[in-house]
């Protein structure tokens, strides 16, 4: 049997800081990089380009498999999609309103699961999502549950979008993110929830190395190596 390449999975609400760490502790490791959100916004991007409801089934299914996805983690995440560097493009608020909105679809997601779990590969897989370590990737060795109050999510999601647009207004982005944990953890499949054997971090008031020094010594305690 085939020993498979072991997985660190991050998963919490929108804008607990999920990707930044994910990305911290694969730097660390030298491991690759699955952004399971980017996955959705692609999905829900091209739905919303190609003019296709978001209750199309068999149509986002079909979005699901057309394209080719490449991570880059030399520097800060890069993703590439039929060699198309899309990374800005897919983190607009439209694609990230669809992306919510496709994530609710049974087909999507099933058809989303096979294409992450490719990604599983040596020298090890560091995923971030919302059911990373509950649906994707349950034996992984370890499962994170970063957590964050919604108003410092908030405050993130501000500071991140508050140079692209003119319009940004925090009131507004409070109660979108509100809307989507709602969305996230009552939907009838996968939905947002801590796993059992997960390791809870709360983010709220810490610095990315704050949140990184605490979660590469939980890394220690399952026997994960670390580098230097």
């Amino acid at each position: 049997m085939v020993d498979l390449a072991p997985v660190i999975c991050v998963d919490g609400p929108s804008g607990s800081g999920k990707g930044t760490l994910a990305q911290a502790i694969a730097s660390r490791l030298g491991w690759h990089i699955l952004d399971s959100g980017s996955l959705y916004r692609i999905v829900g991007l091209q739905a919303h380009l190609l003019g296709i409801s978001v209750d199309d089934d068999d149509a986002l299914e079909q979005v699901v498999k057309s394209f080719e996805i490449r991570f880059a983690t030399e520097r800060s995440p890069i993703l590439f999609v039929n060699g198309s560097d899309v990374t800005e493009a897919i983190r607009g608020e439209e694609a990230t309103r669809f992306a919510s909105l496709v994530a609710k679809r049974e087909k999507v997601r099933a058809a989303l699961l096979v294409r992450q779990k490719e990604f599983r590969k040596l020298p090890g897989l560091v995923a971030d999502g919302r059911d990373m370590g509950t649906v994707v990737f349950p034996d992984a060795k370890l499962k994170i549950y970063l957590d964050a109050s919604p108003e410092e999510r908030a405050r993130r999601r501000y500071v991140e979008l508050k140079d692209k647009g003119p319009n940004v207004s925090l009131p507004d982005l409070f109660q979108s993110l509100k809307e989507r944990d709602v969305r996230d953890k009552t939907r009838s499949f996968s939905p947002l929830k801590v796993a059992p054997d997960a390791y809870v971090l709360d983010s709220t008031g810490l610095s990315i190395d704050e949140v990184l020094e605490k979660a590469l010594v939980a890394a220690q305690g399952k026997g994960l190596l670390i580098t230097n």
